[in-house]
Parts: C-alpha cells; sequence; structure tokens
C-alpha cells in the first residue's frame, strides 16, 4: 500500500526527499511553536491592563497559513504591550520596541509565501530566517528586562504620575 501512494508522486520526487521534507516541516513547526512560547511568555510577565493581545493567542503564530496575516497582528500588538508596560515602569527603551524587526519578520514571512522565481525566494527566504531570529532574540531580551526589573521592584510596580496644572 505504501508503494502506492508513492506512484502519484512526480518522477523527480524521491521518497527520502519526501521523508527529509516531512522532517524539516515538523523541526519547523516545533521551532515556531518554541518562537510562540517566548511571545506567551512575554505577555505574562505584561500586566493585564497593558495588553494588547493575550498571552494565548501568540500560539497563533505557529498556525500555518493563518499565520501569515497574524504575524503582523503580534508584531503590533506585542510593541503596543510592551511600550505600554515599559512607560508603566520608567523603564527607557526605544518607542514601540521589537515592531522594527517583527515588521521585517513579517513581511518577509509574507513575501516568501508568494509564487516567485527560485533565486527571488531563496533570497527572501534567507532575509526571512535573518528577520526571524533577531526579531525572536529582541523579544527575549526585552522579556529578560522585564523579568529584571519584576524581580527588583515587583510585578505591581508603576510610577505615580504627578500631573502639573498651569
Amino acid at each position: 500500500m505504501e508503494e502506492g501512494m508513492f506512484e502519484m508522486l512526480p518522477e523527480k520526487i524521491t521518497t527520502e526527499l519526501l521523508y527529509m521534507t516531512l522532517i524539516f516541516a515538523l523541526i519547523w513547526t516545533v521551532i515556531k511553536l518554541f518562537f510562540a512560547y517566548t511571545i506567551y511568555s512575554t505577555l505574562k510577565l505584561i500586566k493585564k491592563e497593558n495588553q494588547n493581545i493575550l498571552p494565548n493567542q501568540s500560539w497563533f503564530v505557529a498556525l500555518p497559513f493563518f499565520n501569515i496575516y497574524w504575524n503582523f497582528e503580534v508584531v503590533r500588538r506585542l510593541a503596543d504591550s510592551l511600550n505600554n508596560e515599559f512607560y508603566d515602569r520608567q523603564i527607557e527603551v526605544e518607542e514601540r520596541p521589537t515592531q522594527k524587526w517583527g515588521g521585517l519578520f513579517a513581511w518577509t514571512f509574507l513575501l516568501s509565501n508568494i509564487p516567485l522565481p527560485p533565486f527571488i525566494i531563496t533570497v527572501i527566504a534567507v532575509l526571512h530566517l535573518v528577520y526571524f531570529i533577531t526579531y525572536w532574540v529582541k523579544i527575549h531580551q526585552h522579556k529578560v528586562l522585564l523579568k529584571l526589573h519584576i524581580q527588583q521592584f515587583g510585578e505591581d510596580y508603576a510610577v505615580e504620575r504627578q500631573t502639573y496644572e498651569d
């Protein structure tokens, strides 16, 4: 029965190539799940009133096809959430942290899903991998910064702001 299933494949596609592709797809899915977990655990550190995305919604980045759209939402909402949290804690970071690298990650992922000539797809795929790793590292760096601040000042830390009236 197994041989009959492989008879439908084009001649250039060997069973070894098919198995390698499936193994690569499985490994890539596991990597995406770890990436989603990093986003999830970062969002769990952010106070609920500062979250623009629920932590459980981070898992959608590992969902094929839907993640083409969802990557853009995560980039925007995570940047807003981090921005709100850092503002409350008065931690100086760039405005809308992680958004620049996240935007590059999301756009290259979108472009990699458009049928283009192989050379262009290869260049886009390499760029996407670089931006994916960089974005992941940036998220992790901000997560560590939040963890350290929480350890030092507590979860409910927020600077009292004084309003000055003329």
